[in-house]
């Protein structure tokens, strides 16, 4: 196997991504590495061959790794990449930190970022996919973000530069994004308190938060603008058209689309990855035959399948 070059974080060859993931499913990472700090970053991927590819993994909430794994060097950031800081009505957090301690951080301090308080995941996977919830979006709350580019350089890039859109954004190819300043409303803490209790409360009634799922499964086809805006001339629901098409609660081996909510892809009785994408693309064929819609993926998957067995 290629040497790589010497962390100070920790670098594991072969390493099973399955427990990485909220799905609990995935093959192996050629390598995964976990920097110490941002120094450690940038000296990693000065040094590594250009031509190995990197795959920056955030805490897998709405991820799909393939049975066969990842032919690159995953990288994931911890306990380094996870602060937070608050001056005025700017708040600064690593890449790392989770999106629900961000909001209440936040809230605590009368800074009102409470859109993230049920979105799962972290930070840097939030920016990336522009993550929203109740018609609020980081695109309206971001104000710059802290990359490591392949090359080992740090660079801060505006907003504007990452052109969010609904859920979607553009980063230079193998940059790592290692922070976020955002910038919210005031609001009373109380308040601000109340109304993630609320969300919450809202959340678990009516989507599967026991469950092992990666998230909403499918974008929205219509309702919102290229910047992530609610739109309200279309109505559009991936949930709506999966259940037209009779696919809520439909199975294929250990993966079941939930009963609770029919756009929540959930891993309910040792499911691979296989099963759950085979799952989801048997949905997507079906909405389109009953109403000429093509869902789009909103859960990210990379890799490559399990390899076919010999003589099988």
């Amino acid at each position: 196997m290629t040497e790589l070059p010497e962390v100070r974080g920790v670098l594991t060859p072969n390493r099973p991504l399955n427990d990485l993931t909220w799905l609990r499913v995935g093959g192996p990472a050629d390598w995964l590495f976990q920097p110490a700090d941002i120094e450690d970053l940038q000296a990693f991927l000065a040094a590594l061959d250009p031509a190995i590819p990197v795959f920056p993994m955030g805490v897998g909430s709405n991820l799909i790794v393939r049975d066969g794994g990842i032919r690159a060097v995953v990288i994931r950031l911890g306990r380094g990449f996870n602060g937070i800081g608050i001056e005025g009505t700017r708040v600064t957090a690593g890449a790392a930190a989770l999106d629900a301690h961000v909001a209440r951080k936040a809230a605590a301090e009368g800074v009102d970022l409470t859109f993230l308080r049920t979105i799962p995941g972290s930070i840097g996977g939030a920016v990336r996919m522009n993550a929203g919830c109740y018609g609020t979006y980081v695109a309206d709350h971001l104000e710059s973000v802290q990359v490591v580019l392949r090359d080992g350089t740090l660079a801060t890039l505006p907003a504007e530069a990452l052109e969010l859109r609904y859920r979607q954004s553009t980063l230079p190819e193998g940059a790592v994004i290692v922070a976020a300043s955002l910038v919210g409303p005031r609001g009373a803490p109380a308040e601000l308190e109340a109304r993630m209790a609320d969300q919450l409360a809202r959340r678990d009634a009516t989507q599967p938060t026991k469950d092992r799922t990666a998230g909403s499964t499918f974008r929205n086809p219509a309702g919102f603008s290229s910047t992530g805006q609610a739109d309200d001339t279309h109505e559009l629901k991936a949930w709506k058209l999966i259940d037209d098409a009779g696919m809520r609660g439909a199975r294929e081996g250990g993966a079941v689309m939930s009963e609770k909510h029919s756009n929540f892809l959930t891993n309910a009785e040792n499911a691979t990855a296989a099963e759950l994408e085979n799952l989801g693309e048997r949905i997507r064929k079906k909405v389109y035959e009953t109403s000429g819609v093509t869902l789009e993926w909103e859960i990210m998957r990379v890799g490559e399948p399990a390899p076919e067995k010999a003589g099988g």
